[in-house]
């Protein structure tokens, strides 16, 4: 008896370490999935910032040569993961593209006192084509108050030279003044000209609205402000002054375009928990008091639809830790979407004196924060494009290999237009390439602007296999794809069709 005993107790230990180890199996293999999943997100904001401002090659070089340039940096870009470019375009009161209102950039056609030179191309109306080509965003980089960054001779066209009263000089720079409606009517203007005329993605403001303050100087608007204050604090009538520009250029876009984004990329700091219960724990400048920009009240009325706050810092960094800055951020969306800009240099220059990392940069520590928030985080945009572009300590390698191995789309602006596409048409092989037709739209914003191209499991689970990031063979702007060697036949493809703010059509499949 008791050996009969003995023997079910052994068989009940076996089966339950059998058990034990499938259940183990069963949580690694779960573990591996999320783990996947984490790496190869089907969606992803994963920016770079090209600017042109001191760029002084643009000038230097011909049509030819620059476009050469920008061919290079695109498929850079591309190869790295990068699916949204920020094409600065307007640096000072001028412009990368043909403008009636402002002057062509300097850093484009070198020093022009009469304002008359002629680049003979366009280099934003280039970038939207070619980025488009490749499945990338465009999205077109004002700093709109800004009007000139040196002492160097106006154009005669220039608008401080037609109206000096409505501006003010400030550490050898020369700036509009927020408080007039006229200059607000300018760049409101300016951003309608663009949207009206170029297909761009977004609008893009980084982090310049009042100037960065410079000990000992003094912003000169004392005469618009005894005009305009109406006995408001100054502090807050200068804040209102931008949220007024803000809220215009909202509905602009809304009115002309309504699915072009309106993006800011603010100074990294909200507020300090020091002036503001509700700010990060920090010690640096601050976007509320020192520039008065107000980003978050922007984010909460619906005025912008993403931020992309600069945690240029190092993880650790005593003043502005990026690392808690992240989880604050993350916190603030409003309803929103929400991307980290991320400075390469620093970022691979600073060793991670993280236990739980202790490498020797901070890449996959910021972007595992990056990705730790899935809810309230959407991606990354890394600055200067530059430095991933020239392959900066391996970065884009890193990034390549590592962490955007598979292309991703933009998170969709649901907020925008929820409706789905219709699915491609016409799909077929001919040779080594897959071709087929751009949908039917009776609305702009469900016009087909790219593609996503998969290798499924079967036509019969396409709607679930493309659910899975890892999946994406290519995204395009193209209507064709040249098959890769490695697919072979009999491999199940499904084409998708992605509208203009990132709404993914159902599946259409080929058998190869």
């Amino acid at each position: 008896m008791k050996q009969k005993i003995l023997t079910i107790i052994l068989m009940a230990a076996v089966a339950f370490g059998a058990c034990q180890i499938n259940v183990s199996a069963k949580k690694k293999a779960e573990r591996r999935e999320q783990s996947a999943a984490l790496q190869n997100p089907k969606r992803e904001f994963r920016g770079a910032w090209v600017h042109t401002v001191n760029q002084y090659g643009f000038a230097e070089r011909n049509e030819a040569k620059n476009k050469k340039y920008l061919l290079a940096e695109l498929d850079a870009m591309k190869r790295a993961g990068i699916n949204v470019v920020i094409f600065q375009v307007r640096p000072a009161a001028d412009a990368f593209y043909k403008s009636d209102i402002e002057q062509w950039s300097r850093w484009l056609v070198g020093d022009d006192v009469d304002g008359a030179k002629e680049p003979g191309w366009d280099p934003l109306a280039f970038m939207i084509e070619e980025a488009h080509k490749r499945g990338m965003e465009l999205h077109a980089w004002l700093n709109p108050y800004r009007a000139s960054v040196s002492n160097k001779p106006l154009p005669k066209n220039h608008p401080y030279l037609k109206h000096p009263e409505r501006f003010f000089k400030f550490n050898n720079q020369i700036y509009f003044d927020p408080a007039y409606e006229e200059n607000r009517n300018h760049i409101v203007s300016v951003v309608e000209d663009i949207i009206e005329r170029y297909d761009v993605d977004g609008i893009h403001f980084d982090d310049y609205f009042y100037p960065y303050p410079v000990k000992g100087q003094k912003i000169l608007d004392d005469a618009s402000y005894a005009k305009h204050g109406n006995g408001k604090k100054r502090d807050d009538w200068r804040r209102e002054n931008v949220d007024k520009l803000i809220e215009k250029i909202h509905h602009k876009i809304r009115e002309k375009k309504p699915w072009v984004r309106f993006g800011i990329s603010p100074f990294g700091i909200w507020r300090n928990a020091s002036s503001d219960k509700d700010g990060s724990q920090t010690s640096g400048l601050q976007n509320y008091d020192d520039l008065y920009a107000d980003v978050l009240l922007w984010a909460k009325n619906g005025w912008i639809d993403y931020q992309l706050p600069q945690l240029y810092w190092e993880l650790k960094h005593e003043r502005a830790s990026s690392e808690h800055l992240a989880k604050w951020w993350s916190n603030h969306a409003y309803g929103r979407h929400m991307y980290f800009g991320q400075d390469v240099n620093r970022t691979m220059d600073t060793p991670d004196t993280d236990p739980a990392y202790n490498e020797m940069n901070e890449l996959r520590h910021k972007m595992d924060l990056s990705r730790a928030f899935p809810d309230k985080v959407q991606g990354n945009c890394w600055w200067p494009s530059t430095s991933v572009t020239s392959n900066y300590k391996g970065v884009a390698d890193r990034l390549a290999a590592q962490y955007q191995s598979k292309p991703a789309l933009v998170p969709a602006y649901t907020w925008l237009s929820s409706a789905k596409p219709d699915g491609v048409k016409k799909l077929h092989r001919k040779h080594n390439e897959l071709t087929w037709h751009a949908p039917k739209s009776d609305n702009r914003a469900t016009d087909a602007t790219k593609y996503v191209i998969y290798k499924v499991n079967s036509e019969k689970t396409a709607s679930r296999d493309i659910t899975d990031g890892g999946n994406i063979i290519a995204i395009t702007g193209e209507t064709s794809l040249e098959i890769p060697a490695t697919l072979k036949r009999g491999t199940v493809i499904a084409v998708t069709a992605v509208d203009r703010v990132n709404n993914e059509s159902d599946p259409v499949t080929i058998i190869l």
